[in-house]
């Protein structure tokens, strides 16, 4: 890649850093999309054991790419987020990722379908970490920064994602477990 085109690509991914989540870190401020996508990234890799059979070099990506079109849009929290939000980000993105080099393009274009179908081990592997990450934080937060939607939705979110495999499962029951825990702790 061209090195001018190089600079514009990761100034546009340079944006996610700056991309706040709903959710907060463990020391007050709020999280950026950046973060997340990292952490997320970070679970694929010490899942590898567990996955033998999948391709986490391709979890990997998939997580570190999956919010890519919060660049243009910004975050919407899950449990606010329209199918109109979706529908724009998609556009956004889609046309970005088209713009890009040619290799990129149809790498990131065959990516983003698979992770849209669901049907892979990856896109499950990716989906139920996206989903269990996002809980993880919120565990690590100040629970006065919870919305009281959460209190119920950080006991169940996610449990659809990670249904197609046992030690996932396992993983997101010991996430409730810190999630009801702090829950009890702060008499809530």
């Amino acid at each position: 890649m061209e090195a001018r085109r190089y600079l514009d690509v990761l100034s546009i991914v340079g944006r996610l850093k700056d991309t706040t989540r709903h959710c907060y870190t463990a020391k007050g401020r709020h999280e950026s999309v950046a973060e997340h996508s990292f952490r997320a990234a970070l679970m694929a890799y010490f899942l590898k054991d567990e996955f033998p059979e999948a391709d986490m070099d391709k979890v990997i990506k998939m997580c570190l790419l999956h919010d890519l079109g919060e660049a243009f849009t910004g975050d919407i929290p899950s449990f606010e987020k329209t199918r109109a939000d979706e529908k724009r980000e998609e556009v956004l993105l889609h046309q970005w990722v088209a713009s890009l080099p040619e290799e990129f393009s149809r790498e990131m274009g065959m990516l983003y379908e698979e992770m849209e179908a669901l049907q892979t081990t990856e896109a499950k592997i990716y989906k139920a970490i996206d989903g269990m990450e996002a809980v993880i934080q919120h565990n690590e937060s100040d629970i006065k920064t919870w919305l009281p939607i959460e209190y119920e939705l950080n006991q169940t979110y996610a449990e659809d994602k990670v249904a197609f495999s046992d030690y996932l499962k396992e993983l997101r029951r010991t996430i409730r477990k810190d999630t009801v825990k702090k829950i009890e702790a702060a008499g809530a």
